[in-house]
């Protein structure tokens, strides 16, 4: 199926371009998330007369993420969990936990599904996170997980 990109999507294309895609994908997510229309030739005109305002809008997401970038790069976050003997976790510290903690520490918003852990978090100890704020704006942190100490 052949759709038009409102938006600028990584390993996909950016906005304007007319990209084939299966079908499926097409109308469960990129259309039904307002990221592509479908490539009619009624649709093709409106995008190519809407490309500078979506240019612009891009523009000002690009911008809201270098600002969250600046304020999480590189920092390392402290999650308290129980954990067995050998510093293993009951459960695993999930991209919803992380995006909790960031907004408590940093008043930051981020959805855990921008939240991509290197590997699982199930042990104590230090893990990199990727977090993708934008099509072009990746950064990373840190999560810390130690030892919560049980209530005698």
């Amino acid at each position: 199926m052949k759709v038009i990109l409102l938006e600028n999507l990584r390993k996909i294309g950016s906005i304007g371009d007319i990209i084939e895609v299966k079908r499926g994908y097409a109308r469960n997510f990129l259309i039904s998330k307002k990221k592509a229309l479908f490539a009619s030739k009624e649709n093709v005109k409106e995008v190519s007369n809407l490309k500078n305002e979506l240019d612009k809008k891009d523009l000002e997401k690009k911008k809201i993420a270098k600002s969250i970038q600046e304020k999480i790069e590189n920092k390392i976050y402290t999650v308290k969990k129980l954990s067995t003997e050998n510093k293993e976790l009951y459960g695993s510290v999930k991209p919803t936990e992380i995006s909790k903690i960031i907004l408590n520490m940093d008043k930051v918003e981020i959805a855990p599904s921008q939240i991509q852990p290197v590997k699982e978090i199930k042990t104590l100890g230090n893990f990199k996170v990727n977090v993708n704020l934008h099509s072009e704006i990746v950064t990373s942190l840190t999560i810390d997980v130690i030892q919560e100490e049980e209530a005698k």
